[in-house]
């Protein structure tokens, strides 16, 4: 008892000081958007910065309505291309799952073979615009790249298999349920820490994209707040010429596009380990 005490204590000491140095960088982002931009071109990014200064966030409360729209792209963005991608995601997994489902192997090495190998940037980018013809709408930002993820496919197979019984599964079918209403009442339910792990990594990656934006999107009401966040770190040195707080407001929309996935997850952490680790277990 008393070394698993002192295990304890040890561990929270190390993981303590591991959390106050990932959470470095973010607190320096933090006061540099606070910092005047004199102070920053003087002495560089510090955590004690000589003179504070909100010019960078009055900046932004004058291009709310930008800000605010890019916000409500981003959001919209990640809401649907989250859910698509779990809805997608869990149902390819299911058969994949499923000893009694003959192709299950074809399917598998099919999954995990764009894991290995895809068609390139500039094949993919023909085959959206020319064919697909989403380039300039919302779409562009939801389907390429991040709907479905071979990654989360296998974690979530893996997690049916190794938490869902099968004694379960044909209980279920003695009783007269079919393969989606199976799917529905027992394979989702039981798939709650694994759905909420593959949510939070699609939708950080959904709400950090802004690579599909660069290829996809040139109107402007449709850029998302990476995007926006990406054309004022490009046009950095004209607003530096017109004497406006240039770096400042970078980090204060550093701050912005981070916030609400900071705030997002505590409330799908406790989820976190437990659907990674059970459906990261070879099945």
């Amino acid at each position: 008892m008393t070394e698993s005490k002192s295990f304890n204590r040890v561990a929270t000491i190390i993981l303590t000081i591991l959390v106050i140095i990932a959470m470095l960088p973010i607190l320096l982002i933090v006061i540099a958007s606070f910092s005047a931009e004199s102070s920053l071109i003087r002495n560089g990014y510090t955590y004690w910065p000589e003179q504070w200064s909100l010019d960078a966030y009055y900046y932004m409360v004058k291009q709310s309505i930008m800000i605010l729209r890019s916000y409500g792209v981003s959001f919209l963005v990640t809401f649907v291309g989250t859910a698509l991608s779990v809805i997608i995601t869990t149902m390819l997994a299911y058969p994949m799952s499923r000893k009694s489902f003959k192709y299950r192997n074809a399917l598998a090495f099919f999954v995990f073979f764009t894991m290995l190998f895809n068609g390139g940037i500039v094949p993919s980018y023909i085959m959206w615009t020319k064919f697909f013809h989403i380039k300039n709408t919302i779409w562009a930002l939801i389907i390429p790249n991040y709907l479905v993820s071979a990654f989360n496919v296998i974690l979530v197979k893996n997690y049916y298999q190794n938490s869902v019984p099968d004694s379960l599964i044909e209980a279920a079918q003695l009783d007269g349920a079919s393969e989606l209403k199976i799917f529905f009442k027992v394979m989702l339910p039981l798939a709650v820490p694994t759905v909420a792990t593959i949510s939070l990594f699609t939708g950080i990656c959904y709400w950090n994209d802004w690579t599909n934006g660069l290829y996809y999107i040139s109107n402007e009401k449709l850029y998302s707040i990476q995007q926006l966040l990406m054309k004022i770190m490009n046009n950095i040195q004209a607003m530096r010429a017109i004497d406006l707080p240039g770096t400042s407001i970078r980090m204060a929309m550093a701050v912005i596009g981070i916030l609400p996935i900071m705030l997002i997850y505590p409330f799908v952490q406790k989820y976190l380990v437990k659907g990674v680790v059970v459906g990261a277990v070879k099945g």
